[in-house]
This record gives C-alpha cells, sequence and structure tokens, in this order.
C-alpha cells in the first residue's frame, strides 16, 4: 500500500486492542445488565450517556478508531494469503478466520449502529427505550441468528486479534509464550461469547416490551 505500512499495521494493531477492544468489553458488560432485568438495564445506559462530553469521547475515542481500523482492516483482508511456509496449520486457520470475522464484524457492527445509536441520533429512539428495540431484535428468530453470528464474530476477532497484537508489539515473544498466549485469548474468547449469547437471550425477556418508566418507576 505504502513506503510505510509498517507503521499502518502498528496502528491498526493498536487501535484493535485501544480503543476499540476496550469498548467491546465495555458494550459487554453494558449489555451484560440485561441478564439482571430491564431496569439495571437502563441505569447502566443513562449513567453512560450521563457522562461529561460523552459525544466528543464516542467520536474521538470510538468511532474515529474503529472507523480507521475497520477501512485499513479491509485493505488488510483484501490484499491477505495464507502463507504455509511461515506458519503452522492451526496457526493459517486462526489467520484466515481473523480475516473473515473482520469482514463479518464490519458489516455486522455498521448495521447494528444503524439499527441502535444511528436511530437514537436521530431522534427515533430514547436511549433509555434501546432495551425495546433489542427485544425486537432478539425475539425474531432470524435476526436472532444474525446477532448470534455478528457477536461471535467480534469477539474472536478482538481475541484473535490480541494474540496478534502480543506479538506484533513484542510481548510474547517465543513459541511458549505465544502458545500460552492462544489457551489464554482463546479462554477468554468463550468467555465472553457465553456473556454476550446469555445478555442477547436476556433481551428475549417480555419484560423489555415495556416503555423505560414503568420499569425504573422514573
Amino acid at each position: 500500500m505504502m513506503s510505510n505500512s509498517y507503521y499502518f499495521r502498528k496502528i491498526h494493531s493498536l487501535l484493535g486492542v485501544i480503543p476499540v477492544g476496550f469498548f467491546l468489553i465495555e458494550h459487554l458488560l453494558t449489555n451484560y445488565e440485561a441478564t439482571k432485568g430491564p431496569a439495571a438495564f437502563v441505569d447502566q445506559i443513562n449513567w453512560l450517556n450521563g457522562l461529561p462530553l460523552v459525544l466528543l469521547l464516542e467520536i474521538v475515542g470510538i468511532w474515529l478508531p474503529l472507523l480507521y481500523h475497520a477501512v485499513y482492516g479491509l485493505y488488510v483482508a483484501y490484499q491477505a494469503r495464507n502463507n504455509v511456509t511461515n506458519y503452522g496449520y492451526f496457526r493459517n486457520q486462526m489467520f484466515f478466520l481473523q480475516r473473515v470475522t473482520g469482514v463479518l464484524t464490519f458489516l455486522f457492527v455498521a448495521w447494528h449502529l444503524f439499527e441502535t445509536r444511528l436511530q437514537v441520533a436521530l431522534g427515533n429512539v430514547a436511549h433509555e427505550d434501546l432495551g425495546q428495540t433489542m427485544h425486537d431484535i432478539a425475539t425474531n428468530p432470524v435476526l436472532f441468528v444474525v446477532y448470534l453470528v455478528g457477536i461471535i464474530s467480534a469477539t474472536f476477532h478482538f481475541c484473535n486479534g490480541l494474540w496478534s497484537f502480543l506479538v506484533s508489539w513484542g510481548i510474547t515473544i517465543g513459541p511458549r509464550a505465544q502458545r500460552y498466549s492462544t489457551y489464554v485469548t482463546m479462554g477468554l474468547f468463550v468467555v465472553m461469547s457465553i456473556m454476550f449469547i446469555m445478555s442477547l437471550t436476556a433481551f428475549t425477556d417480555a419484560q423489555f416490551q415495556l416503555p423505560a418508566e414503568a420499569v425504573t418507576g422514573k
């Protein structure tokens, strides 16, 4: 792409963990509040939107880094070629899955933002009524499967990308360290996937059909 593509790749790798990866974890913890009921979810949403300079934080800390990571990631996926001489069979499969899940995650995140954050920005949905929106999505069998594929793709892409980040930034250098980091990152993938699935399933509860005022008493 460019003579200094090394630096673009480094930035891409870094942004995939900080702040995009942190945002994914925050998003997971926020949605996991749905397992405690609509009131807990609404309280978490209101707390996030009560942060000072929240719009600036979203633009600088989430959307711009996410845009760079996504666009450059699609370019990398387009140019990527598996190299069996440099990697073992397992790592080649993970390399391939990283590219596939990257594309799936890009499509899923774009659609999810349209269904949620953009609707809030347009005034079609209030922040505190996002639980109702998610209920409509989660109770649709087709959309439930789409979300299931999307969240698993996003979680795998982050966790496997975290493994690559540790290697490319010289944190896990030797084969042993890289093997153990595989166990840790794949373990994280399993835990995060289960939590996301539990959150998605929680939104199917009929209580999420109720207006925010009815579940919070405010």
